[in-house]
């Protein structure tokens, strides 16, 4: 209603009766309402949503499924460089003809196996065991001041390694040895540690109580002989294996009626010997190295008692060197099994013959020592651990110290150059076969390394 007349019915309104008003009321509220219908009316605010985010894609771990948790540390290569391993073995004095081959066959595993993740793998420099116990934990002391070498190849004598093997694998490093034997630095095989045990520490090598097993067996069962003597040189090596013999050759029903010792250095060796002799053996076991054993086996027939023992002698001494002497005639020795076949090592697809064959061209000779099979194996053995325990990530080789022993601990069913591998908890991988030959002629060695004459499984 328009404002003029609402201003008139407030001025005259006493002139127009009560139901004229009630009438206008009525007509008031009515077109009120009529214009409300014509008025526009507010637009209702439009309910917008924002859509809501897609989740995150999930971020991809670099680790992928490399072993470890990072409880001995991560070791990183930078992008150019080089993964660190290192060869420790007894490469030079009387012993080289031992820790030569392992380094060499070494160094053809390494080109064998290519590079880790694309990066190349670098033994430095090669060190010297001595085999000895200072020798072993100078080049320890060597090693383990690199902080990027993951693992060592070694040593060559188990004398080196009970002072080498504490150093590096306290340091989180893993060494695996292809020629150490003692017991005492893995296990009696009746879940008792070694003496010499080291957590980290793995052996391709047997363990000499399967040793002096199979010589026992062999000169008790084969040979004969139940009356025997035995000499060592106090060394882990030499007398663990002494023992071993004794133990299981007197289990057999023989009598070691005399053992005794000798220092490295002796030459006169005919007071230990006229020792021995005393008890009129059969055989006389001597598992020791050069040069020492070069004077036992000149001098023991030459003492009364002796003129007839068998002469026996272990892996030591089956090198190239000493089958050379004229005196080693007629001996017996036991060693691990190198009748490798047609084995085939996993990791490279190389068998016993192209191995052979790239050593010989490389270094104009064959192996002069039994373990070059074991050394190739034990360091495949260490490349695929340090595959299987490291990722890359921003360019860089991250390796999982603690992923490495996971994956040699957990070893089985491994085909190597010296048979199926398969690591127990004290870190024996080795397929324990051992085998005894006789020499016969200083002028074919090749010939006497051939002339098996026993096996034992």
């Amino acid at each position: 209603m328009s404002r003029y007349i609402m201003n008139r019915i407030s001025q005259k309104g006493r002139r127009f009766s009560p139901y004229f008003v009630a009438l206008l009321a009525v007509l008031s509220l009515l077109a009120a309402g009529c214009g409300n219908d014509d008025d526009p009316q507010p637009a209702a605010p439009e309910q917008t949503s924002t859509p809501e985010a897609p989740p995150p894609a999930p971020t991809e771990d670099p680790r992928g499924d490399a072993l470890g948790d990072g409880s001995l540390g991560i070791v990183t290569v930078a992008s150019g460089e080089s993964v660190q391993i290192r060869s420790l073995n007894a490469i030079s004095g009387p012993v080289a003809f031992l820790g030569l081959p392992n380094q060499r066959a070494v160094e053809l595993a390494i080109a064998d196996y290519g590079d880790v993740h694309g990066f190349s793998v670098d033994l430095g420099t090669p060190l010297d065991d001595l085999c000895s116990s200072e020798g072993g934990q100078a080049a320890a002391q060597t090693i383990v001041a690199d902080e990027q070498v993951i693992g060592v190849i070694g040593t060559s004598c188990s004398g080196a390694a009970v002072a080498a093997a504490p150093l590096v694998t306290e340091a989180g490093m893993v060494m695996i040895s292809p020629s150490n034997t003692s017991p005492a630095l893995t296990s009696d095989f009746q879940g008792n540690a070694g003496e010499s045990w080291s957590v980290g520490y793995y052996r391709t090598a047997h363990n000499d109580l399967i040793q002096g097993a199979a010589m026992a067996n062999f000169l008790f069962g084969e040979l004969g002989v139940d009356n025997a003597a035995a000499i060592h040189d106090g060394d882990p090596y030499t007398q663990g294996l002494a023992l071993a013999f004794q133990n299981a050759f007197e289990e057999l029903g023989g009598s070691v009626s005399g053992v005794t010792g000798i220092n490295k250095g002796d030459t006169d060796m005919v007071p230990a010997l006229t020792e021995v002799a005393a008890f009129s053996p059969g055989a006389l076991f001597f598992p020791i190295f050069q040069p020492e054993g070069d004077f036992i086996a000149a001098q023991a027939p030459t003492v009364s008692g002796l003129e007839d023992a068998y002469l026996l002698a272990a892996d030591g001494l089956l090198v190239d060197d000493f089958l050379a002497l004229s005196d080693s005639e007629g001996m017996h020795f036991s060693g691990p099994d190198v009748r490798f076949g047609a084995n085939v090592n996993q990791s490279t697809g190389q068998n016993a013959d192209q191995i052979l064959a790239a050593y010989d061209q490389a270094h104009g000779e064959p192996p002069s020592a039994p373990f070059w099979g074991h050394a190739y194996d034990a360091a495949t053995l260490l490349l695929d651990a340090i595959a299987a325990a490291s990722w890359v990530e921003d360019g860089d080789l991250r390796i999982d110290r603690a992923g490495v022993r996971q994956h040699l601990n957990s070893v089985s069913g491994y085909s190597g150059i010296t048979g199926t591998l398969s690591c127990d908890d004290f870190g024996d991988c080795a397929s324990q076969k051992i085998t005894v030959i006789s020499h016969e002629s200083s002028d074919d060695i090749e010939a006497s390394k051939n002339n098996v004459v026993y096996s034992y499984p």
